[in-house]
């Protein structure tokens, strides 16, 4: 087997070799035209070296949620026809994962040839719970294969077939876009350089608690925003009005305002956010206005921080030399509500240092926003597994490339 905390490089010469790469392709589609390529862009480097390096290139990757059979609606053929794009080369597309359509497709492959096959959750061995289930489809997925190529960090704290079990039963290592997740983590981790800043947004304490738990006590500031502020602002005694409130964590979020004062941690919450009556939708033109975060209406929701905290968490951004930022400031989708997230995103690009945006809703503000990628210094693909390593959980689709 391959030294499992190695590369590509480990697994030695791969011309004529097929290879199989388990990438993250879970793109957003509008019917069959994809309207965000990030993931896909983020997975041509490895499958291009590979693909010079004369492999045989078997790409597995999975979009939506299926039920465990194929469906029409979360077929991979909009993404072939968008990696031949970004390749320069041909993609040939299999038409089933381990089937006959598989089997073919990668008969055919000649050297530094590149094949996708259909949307691996079409199988339920994909995701079973049941360790043999999964195992049997992982041995029907591993035929088709010399060697296994972990790339899909947005999937690696799952442990499904494609991202473990299949490492099991092939010479494995990491992907390039795997390994540099990997390593940008860390350095968020271990011995961060100072100051340290975590910006915290998007909906919900809840899917935040991990994260808070284990960084703060290595963060210096903590900036939180989005809808999972007014639950915080919520245990300070102000009043949110319609705002998102999560009432079984105010307990939490009063926990984490004084755990933070006793270690010396900077909690920066808005001093002022921009309010509507109602949630955007439909062809209702928004009415925005900007209160004092204490002084909500009754029959107002927040729905953004306001530009006097905008200009406080660039401020709080101007001297950092490490930032994770995952989650956005307010309703980012719609232009009324989008100058917070804009302001964040504006003062990492400026941040003297790394700054790292945590895949999810965060990378795709970046783009929607229309800021250049190149600006930050790493925009994860993976939101989920991002805060289950920052959370200081074990992710499976790594424990299994670093096993002795």
């Amino acid at each position: 087997m391959a030294d499992h905390t190695a590369g590509i490089e480990s697994l030695g010469d791969l011309a004529g070799k097929r290879v199989l790469v388990r990438s993250d392709l879970n793109v957003p589609l509008d019917g069959t035209t994809i309207t965000d390529d990030g993931r896909i862009r983020a997975s041509v480097p490895t499958i291009r070296r590979l693909s010079e390096a004369g492999a045989r290139v078997v790409v597995t990757a999975h979009l939506g949620r299926p039920k465990g059979a194929p469906d029409p609606a979360y077929t991979l053929r909009p993404v072939a026809e968008r990696l031949s794009e970004l390749l320069g080369r041909p993609v040939a597309f299999a038409t089933d994962t381990v089937g006959a359509s598989a089997s073919e497709t990668v008969a055919g492959l000649a050297d530094g040839d590149v094949a996708l096959l259909e949307n691996v959750r079409f199988n339920d061995g994909e995701t079973s719970k049941d360790d043999a289930v999964r195992g049997s489809f992982a041995d029907q997925l591993a035929q088709l294969a010399d060697a296994f190529v972990s790339d899909g960090f947005g999937v690696v704290h799952r442990k499904q077939a494609s991202v473990y079990d299949v490492a099991l039963r092939l010479p494995s290592a990491m992907g390039g876009l795997v390994a540099t997740e990997v390593d940008v983590l860390r350095r968020l981790t271990e011995h961060p350089e100072r100051p340290y800043v975590v910006v915290l947004g998007g909906s919900k304490v809840s899917d935040k608690l991990g994260v808070i738990d284990n960084l703060i006590d290595k963060a210096d500031k903590l900036l939180i925003g989005g809808g999972m502020v007014f639950t915080f602002l919520k245990a300070q005694g102000h009043e949110v009005g319609k705002s998102l409130l999560e009432a079984d964590q105010l307990d939490t979020c009063t926990r984490y305002l004084r755990e933070a004062e006793d270690r010396g941690v900077e909690i920066l919450l808005p001093t002022d956010v921009v309010v509507d009556t109602e949630f955007p939708s439909g062809d209702r033109e928004p009415e925005p206005r900007v209160v004092a975060s204490g002084e909500i209406p009754a029959d107002a929701l927040g729905l953004d921080i306001g530009p006097e905290s905008a200009a406080a968490f660039a401020a709080a951004l101007a001297d950092a030399r490490t930032v994770f930022w995952n989650g956005p400031m307010g309703v980012f989708e719609v232009g009324a509500f989008a100058d917070g997230t804009r302001a964040v995103a504006e003062a990492l690009t400026e941040v003297d240092g790394l700054s790292v945006v945590g895949g999810g809703d965060s990378a795709a503000a970046v783009r929607t926003l229309g800021f250049d990628e190149a600006a930050f210094g790493h925009i994860s693909t993976g939101g989920g597994a991002s805060l289950e390593f920052l959370e200081g959980k074990e992710l499976p689709g790594i424990a299994v490339l670093e096993r002795d």
